[in-house]
């Protein structure tokens, strides 16, 4: 899959503090702004919200 600058790669961490991510890519036409998304956190083992680090 080639990269490309309208779908970049970018990294979810865990706002729960335990430092967990998850690697995924967005659209940046559709999502400009960080993107927010309610993810499973293997280490608290509940679901908290993933904010796009930069």
């Amino acid at each position: 899959m080639a990269r490309n600058e309208l779908r970049p790669v970018i990294k979810l961490r865990s706002t729960a503090g335990t430092g967990h991510t998850y690697v995924t890519t967005k659209n940046r036409r559709n999502d400009p702004d960080r993107l927010t998304l309610r993810k499973y956190d293997p280490i608290v083992r509940r679901h908290v919200d993933y904010r796009e680090e930069r």
